[in-house]
């Protein structure tokens, strides 16, 4: 009877321990990093981005992530962000389906290739498809831009939050629980 309980709590804590993993961080440009004369349409080609998956940026200070409108990564825009960072190491998380524009500020750089639009997926659905060159990110220090709405912005950065609280405090509610029924069985 002991060895079935046991057995029990081990399959129970593989599957708790699993539940974080489905989640990715994806390197924007692999080792490369945020820089001119990447291809970020061949790195995100074939990248089932998510919700709750991230993206993180890494550059130098010649460089900067602003997430902007379908029409200004088209046009390589940077005069609208709706979000901008300069921090050199940036994390964006992806907190619901669609897609999502990327380009980097610095004059020419976007024309150059340092832009990426990223399509992402409902967590549950088909992996999602990417297009463009160029990566995305989110730092703690974003900064609306002028003209922008800066609700939208602590909407995407609450429910970002919300949502990783919300999976670790269940991810350590199931651990705890477990961690319990083997002292229990013990």
């Amino acid at each position: 009877m002991a060895g079935t309980q046991r057995g029990l709590l081990l399959a129970i804590l593989l599957v708790v321990a699993g539940v974080p993993a489905s989640a990715k961080d994806y390197t924007v440009g692999g080792s490369s990093g945020w820089k001119p004369g990447v291809d970020y349409a061949a790195w995100a080609k074939g990248k089932p981005f998510s919700v709750g998956d991230t993206l993180s940026f890494q550059y130098d200070a010649a460089h900067s992530v602003l997430e902007v409108s379908e029409a200004d990564h088209g046009a390589c825009s940077a005069s609208n962000p709706l979000r901008s960072h300069r921090d050199q190491s940036t994390t964006i998380p992806l907190t619901k389906p669609g897609t999502r524009y990327f380009i980097c500020g610095a004059a020419g750089h976007c024309a150059a290739g340092m832009k990426l639009a990223v399509t992402v997926s409902g967590g549950d659905s088909a992996p999602a498809t990417t297009a463009s060159s160029g990566p995305s990110m989110r730092s703690t220090n974003a900064t609306p831009a002028a003209g922008s709405t800066a609700a939208a912005t602590e909407s995407d950065s609450s429910a970002s939050g919300a949502a990783a609280a919300s999976g670790a405090l269940l991810t350590t509610g199931l651990l705890l629980g477990a961690v319990g029924l083997a002292a229990m069985m013990g």
